[in-house]
């Protein structure tokens, strides 16, 4: 079991950056991929963006593409998302996940390791 904590979250104003952490614990040996999920009120998480570990394999929403980076440092088992331009719609609690048959395919039913989750807010 893997165990994900995420950190970084906060408030910023449209246009702002922010930087997620999630450190990764426990039997991390066997892990595939890391990825981040967001999650707004009364909705389904949906996938923001997965990364492969062995191969450094990037994937993004398109919604985020061009402004959000995903990075993963293997020396300290954490991988991180670089949040840019940030705006108002991106405000929800942001998930850090690990493990998944198809890392790119967003899929939240597939990952098997979660994070408790970090609020970010973005106001206008």
């Amino acid at each position: 079991q893997v165990q994900l904590a995420e950190s970084g979250g906060g408030s910023v104003q449209a246009g702002g950056s922010l930087r997620l952490s999630c450190k990764a614990s426990g039997n991390t040996y066997h892990s595939n991929c890391m990825a981040w999920f967001r999650q707004y009120p009364g909705k389904e998480r949906e996938g923001v963006a997965s990364i492969y570990l062995l191969s450094d394999n990037t994937y993004y929403a398109d919604s985020v593409k061009g402004r959000f980076t995903i990075s993963h440092d293997n020396a300290e088992n954490t991988a991180y998302l670089q949040m840019n331009n940030l705006q108002p719609e991106d405000t929800a609690v942001y998930y850090c996940a690990a493990d998944s048959p198809r890392c790119w395919y967003f899929a939240w039913d597939e990952y098997s390791s979660w994070g408790q989750g970090t609020q970010v807010t973005v106001s206008s």
